[in-house]
C-alpha cells in the first residue's frame, strides 16, 4: 500500500451556524439554523436537541423547534471570521489547505522535524489557537481524508492504521451532501461501508467507476497520498504616502499621488489583478481622519484613483469646512495639512474579467457616463445610484431588485427558482409603484370578486381609473392567486392577479383580494 503523509485537519463544528450567529449577534444558547434553498445547512446544538437535522424543509424544522432562528448564510463572513485560524495555523507551518471555511489541513512532515516529533506540532498548534474562542478540533492521521475524518473526532490516528480507521466508516463519508451519484451507487450495489468499497481491486474500480471512483477507491482505502496543497500567503497591495512636510492644497495632495497610484496599479497588474473597490484613507496633522470606499463599474485605472482623492477631498470640504471660506484648492485650518494617505485594495479580479470587445467596446460617451455617475456618487452616498437587476419573485414588482451602481448585478432573490404563482410572461412594460386604486366592474356595475377556490362568478366587463370614464373590457385572463408572506405582520390575504385589455386595445395588470366583499383592486402595471 502506497503511504500517505502524515497530515493534521482542523475542523470547526457547525461553521455556517457560528459564522452566520455571531455575525447577526445571536447567543449561543439560541437554537440557530443556517437555511440554503428552503433547506437546513447546518444548526447548532441545541437546535439538533430538539430534532432538527441537516437537509430539513425550513418549515420541517420549525415546527419541531419553535423557538428556531433561521438565517440565512453569509459565505463572507465564513471567510472572513476563520481568516485568524488560518493565520494561527500558518505561524507554525509555511503553508495552509483550506478546503473550505472551517475546515482547514497541514503537512505534518516539515513542523515534525522543526518542533521535534508530532507532539511537539501538536503543543505548538494548541497554543497557537489558544486566543481563539472558537470550537476546534484537531485530528492526525495518514492523508488529508483521512485526517479530516479524525478531526471531526477528535483523534489522533496512529501511523499506518488510517485504513483500520476508516473501514467501518458509511460510504456516504466520501460525500456529506449525499448528492454524489457515486455513493448513490455503491449503497445500491450493497456496499455500506468503506472498508467493503475499499477491499474491491483497484483495477476493477477503475473500469466500472472511472477516475473518480479510482480516487474515492484510494480514499476509503487510506491511501490519500495527496499531499497537501498550501496557500500562497496574499501579497501586501496596500501602499502608503507620507507628506512631509504636510500639504494643504489638494491639487498638490493629488499631484504628488500620482506616481504612488501607478504604482499601486501597476504592481496589482504585475500578479494578474485589477480593483474594482478601493478604499482611500487621509490623515491630517490634526489627528482628523476620512475614510471612504470607492468602488467601480469596470476596473480602477491610475487616472481613476486620482480622480477619487480629488473627490473625497473636496468632498470632505464641503461636508466639513464650509464656514471656512477654502475653496477646493485647499484643505482649511479646521483639518490643517494631510499627513498620510493610504490605498487600500478591498476588491480585485483577474485582469481579464472586464476586458471590453475588440469592436463596440466602451467609448468616450460611456467613460464620461461612468465618471458623471461616480461623482454622483461622491456627493450624495454610495446607493444614490443604483442599476435595476432581475431577481426572483411572483409579482413584476418584487422580480424588480436595485443595486448600487458599480456593485455586482447580485439579485437578492434567485430567478432560475420554481417561484410558484408567479405570472407568465411576457413580463409588463410599465410598473405603477406605488399601486394605483382602480374598480373592476361586472355588467350590473358591482365590484368583481373571486372566492377563496379561485373562481370568478360574475366576470369582468368595466375597468374605471380614478377620474376617468368607464372603459368595457373586451378580454382578460387569470386568476393568479398567491398567498405569500402568510407568517408576516404585513400579510394582507390571499390575492388575485388578472390581465385585462379594454376596448383601446390597452393592456393592464390588476390584482384584488380574494374571498371578500371588498376586493379594493388596484393597477399594478401595465403591457404596452
Amino acid at each position: 500500500m502506497d503511504s500517505a503523509p502524515r497530515t493534521i485537519a482542523i475542523w470547526c463544528p457547525d461553521w455556517p451556524v457560528t459564522a452566520a450567529r455571531t455575525a447577526a449577534g445571536r447567543s449561543d444558547e439560541a437554537p440557530v439554523a443556517v437555511v440554503i434553498a428552503n433547506r437546513v445547512l447546518a444548526c447548532s446544538y441545541p437546535a439538533r436537541a430538539h430534532g432538527v437535522r441537516r437537509g430539513l424543509r425550513r418549515r420541517e424544522a420549525q415546527a419541531r423547534c419553535p423557538d428556531l432562528i433561521v438565517l440565512p448564510r453569509d459565505e463572507t463572513a465564513e471567510a472572513r471570521l476563520f481568516e485568524p485560524v488560518v493565520a494561527a495555523l500558518e505561524s507554525i507551518a509555511p503553508g495552509v489547505e483550506i478546503t473550505r471555511p472551517g475546515l482547514a489541513a497541514i503537512g505534518m512532515h516539515g513542523p515534525v522535524r522543526y518542533f521535534g516529533g508530532e507532539a511537539g506540532v501538536l503543543h505548538a498548534l494548541s497554543r497557537a489557537v489558544a486566543d481563539s474562542t472558537l470550537d476546534l478540533l484537531i485530528g492526525v492521521a495518514d492523508g488529508a481524508f483521512a485526517a479530516e475524518q479524525a478531526a471531526r473526532r477528535g483523534v489522533i490516528v496512529p501511523a499506518g492504521g488510517s485504513a483500520e480507521f476508516l473501514n467501518p466508516m458509511p460510504v456516504s463519508t466520501l460525500d456529506p451532501a449525499l448528492d454524489s451519484p457515486l455513493v448513490d451507487l455503491l449503497q445500491r450495489l450493497g456496499l455500506r461501508t468503506l472498508g467493503a468499497f475499499a477491499a474491491l481491486p483497484a483495477a476493477d474500480v477503475l473500469a466500472r467507476f472511472g477516475p473518480g471512483g479510482a480516487w474515492a477507491h484510494r480514499q476509503a482505502g487510506g491511501r490519500d497520498d495527496r499531499p497537501v496543497a498550501a496557500r500562497r500567503p496574499p501579497a501586501e497591495f496596500t501602499v502608503t504616502l507620507d507628506f512631509e512636510p504636510p500639504l494643504a492644497r489638494v491639487d498638490a495632495v493629488a499631484f504628488s499621488t500620482r506616481a504612488t497610484a501607478e504604482n499601486f496599479i501597476g504592481e496589482l497588474a504585475a500578479h494578474g489583478l485589477a480593483c474594482t473597490c478601493l478604499e482611500l484613507q487621509v490623515i491630517t496633522d490634526s489627528g482628523a481622519e476620512t475614510t471612504r470606499r470607492w468602488r467601480h463599474a469596470g476596473v480602477l485605472r491610475a487616472v481613476d484613483v486620482l480622480d477619487r482623492v480629488r473627490w473625497q477631498l473636496e468632498g470632505w470640504l464641503r461636508g466639513g469646512n464650509r464656514s471656512s471660506g477654502v475653496g477646493s484648492s485647499g484643505v482649511g485650518a479646521e483639518f490643517g495639512g494631510i499627513t498620510r494617505l493610504r490605498l487600500v485594495p478591498i476588491e480585485t479580479v483577474p485582469t481579464g474579467a472586464h476586458q471590453q470587445s475588440l469592436w463596440g467596446g466602451s467609448g468616450l460617451r460611456d467613460e464620461l457616463a461612468q465618471r458623471a455617475l461616480a461623482r454622483v456618487q461622491t456627493l450624495l452616498g454610495h446607493g444614490s445610484v443604483l442599476t435595476p437587476v432581475l431577481q426572483g419573485g411572483r409579482d413584476p414588482i418584487e422580480r424588480t431588485g436595485f443595486v448600487a451602481w458599480g456593485d455586482e448585478p447580485i439579485a437578492g432573490r434567485r430567478p432560475d427558482l420554481p417561484w410558484p404563482g408567479r405570472l407568465p410572461a411576457r413580463a409588463p412594460t410599465v410598473l405603477i409603484d406605488p399601486p394605483r386604486p382602480v374598480q373592476v366592474l361586472d355588467e350590473l356595475g358591482r365590484p368583481v370578486v373571486v372566492t377563496e377556490r379561485g373562481a370568478v362568478p360574475c366576470p369582468p366587463a368595466r375597468f374605471t381609473m380614478p377620474g376617468q370614464h368607464p372603459l368595457a373590457i373586451t378580454s382578460w385572463a387569470g386568476p393568479w392567486p398567491v398567498d405569500q408572506r402568510w407568517w408576516s405582520e404585513e400579510h394582507v390575504g390571499c390575492r388575485a392577479r388578472f390581465q385585462l385589455v379594454d376596448v383601446r386595445g390597452q393592456a393592464y395588470l390588476v390584482a384584488c383580494r380574494m374571498n371578500t366583499d371588498d376586493p379594493r383592486w388596484t393597477l399594478e402595471a401595465r403591457y404596452d
